[in-house]
Order: structure tokens, then sequence, then C-alpha cells
């Protein structure tokens, strides 16, 4: 017996290990300073913020607001960025503008919060078509218990989540569209809504294969886009057989190719592997705002969400990392 467990920790201990991949940036320099701009104060209230701090009133009746939609957006920005509370926030912006000698009224917390609820918060792209679109989606904790109590401890209190979908676009890393929904919308439902806030033409789709379904494919043909890199199922089976006259669809051709090539050609052929840029911008998503929404009602999370993505887009336009592979 123990030589048969010696024998067994002999074999254990001489399998191969994958080296996990090594890079380098070539452009080390430029992004270190990027990096440093992202905490810069000037970087998230600039003076085209304060310009238009005081809405444009001139002409119109009745009671008016004190503050215009382009402030309440910059301090809900600098709230998300700088991990404060709404409280908090306004003092820290009153601050800023103490120090700069600013004579700007400051909206309380409250304002704030009941501001959001109906804010339009426009994405801030660089971006022109066409554009190679990647799908992913993941959950945001509203409040409950973390992983750890639970899974030591069991459930002791009710937990809730929201799903974030979001669009991005290969080549740019820009968050092109986003949608922030009850955790029972599948990732394929949130597709259409998707597509409705992308402005620019869609060349490719690529996503995993929980969007391997027939409304996706139908939103992708309305919007035209023929190149949709998406895997089927390994029991897939072909939708419209080569006999039939409609024009053959983009999921049957694909289906086709891996059966005639393999599944890992079909990925590098397809360029499906850029898919893990919607996973990179998740990663940095999460990493930069964390993983919960502080808002408590569904109107105000989709604006705080909305407001982190347009944050996220001008980090993005700082710089990005240019890294190639060493091993």
């Amino acid at each position: 017996m123990i030589r048969i467990n010696q024998a067994s920790k002999t074999r254990r201990n001489h399998r191969p290990t994958c080296k996990k991949a090594r890079y380098r940036l070539r452009n080390w320099s430029a992004y270190n300073e990027c990096l440093v701009k992202r905490g810069s104060i000037d970087l998230w209230i600039n003076e085209e913020d304060i310009g238009v701090w005081k809405p444009n009133t001139a002409g119109k009746r009745g009671g008016q607001l004190l503050y215009s939609d382009g402030a309440i957006q910059c301090m809900s920005m600098v709230r998300s960025v700088f991990h404060l509370t709404l409280r908090a926030t306004e003092g820290f912006v009153e601050s800023i503008f103490k120090l700069a000698g600013l004579e700007l009224a400051v909206p309380d917390y409250t304002t704030i919060c009941r501001r959001l609820r109906c804010l339009e918060v426009s994405l801030p792209k660089n971006a022109t078509g066409p554009l190679h679109a990647v799908l992913d989606s993941t959950g945001l904790k509203v409040f409950g218990e973390g992983e750890w109590k639970v899974r030591q401890h069991g459930y002791s209190k009710r937990r809730t989540w929201r799903k974030l979908h979001l669009s991005v676009d290969a080549d740019s890393h820009e968050i092109q569209a986003m949608v922030l929904s009850e955790p029972s919308l599948d990732d394929a439902g949130a597709v259409p809504e998707l597509f409705d806030q992308m402005t620019e033409p869609v060349e490719q789709l690529s996503a995993d294969g929980a969007y391997d379904k027939k409304k996706v494919y139908e939103a992708c043909a309305e919007r035209g886009i023929s190149r949709v890199a998406i895997p089927p199922r390994k029991d897939a089976h072909i939708w419209q057989h080569g006999n039939c006259a409609a024009a053959p669809l983009a999921r049957d051709e694909n289906l086709r190719r891996i059966r005639k090539v393999g599944r890992k050609r079909w990925k590098q052929e397809a360029g499906y592997h850029q898919r893990s840029l919607a996973e990179t911008a998740i990663f940095r998503f999460k990493t930069i705002f964390g993983a919960h929404l502080k808002s408590r009602r569904m109107p105000q999370q989709q604006t705080e969400t909305k407001v982190k993505c347009a944050a996220l887009n001008r980090i993005t336009h700082l710089g990005m990392p240019d890294s190639y592979r060493v091993m």
C-alpha cells in the first residue's frame, strides 16, 4: 500500500505543467503617466463642467433648476471614481471649489439622489465604424452577504443583484452600449436594446455560447451584421438546410465550418478570441469601481452604472497598455 501511494505521488509530481504566458509593455512610460492622471481632479472637474454648472433658464416660466444635468453628472462621477458617499461627495466638491476660489453652489446629497432618477447620461465615444462588438454580462451586488460568509455559514438574509450587459468595441476598448437589468433577463434578451444604443455600423459581433439563440441572429440580420462569431453548442443542429431558397444563416455557416475544420481552428479564423476584451472591460470596471451598487432603486442604479461606464471610457481615452508576448 505504501508503494502504491508513493508511485501515485511520483506521477503527480511529474505531470507536465503549462507555463503561464508572460507579457511586456511597449509603452510603459506613457501608460504610467495615464495611470497617474486618473487621480487628477482636473480630469473629473474641468473647465467645461464648471462652465455649464448653472442651467440656462432664460425665457422659462415657473420654478427653475438650480443645477444643470452636467453638474449632477459631474458630482456622480466624482462619487463613483473616488468611492464616496453622497454626503462625502458634497463636502469633497465644496472643498475643491473653495480651494480653487470658485463661487459656485454645490448640490446637496438629497438633490443628487433625486436628480439621478431621471438624469440622461451619454457615453463619451471616439470610435468610428465599422465596429467589432464583443458582448458579455456580469452581476453587480446591491446588498446582501458576501460569498465567504455564505460559504462558511449559509444564508441568513436576502441577497440582491443586478445584471450588467456590455457591448465593447474590440479596437478602441470603448464601451459602446450598456444595459442594467434584473437577474432574470438572459444575455440574449439584452442584445436588441444594446443595438439600439449603438449609432456606428457594426461589422462583426462576437460573444460566448450563451448568445447562441435565434433572437440574437434575428437582431444581427436587422442590423445588417453578416459576421457573427458565436460558438454553437456541441449538440447543435442546422437550423436552415442548404436546399432552402432563403439566404444561408450565419449560425449554420459557422456550424458547417466547425464540423469541417474543428472548433479551435474556427475560433482563430473567426476572430472569436477578441471576445475576451469584453471580459477585460468587466474586470477593469469592477477593479476601478467595485462590484457593488450604492443606489437602492432601479432608476438610480441605471444612472449610476451608466455614469461609471462613461468614466471608464474617459479613462480609456487617456491611454491603454500596448503589450506583446515574450513567452
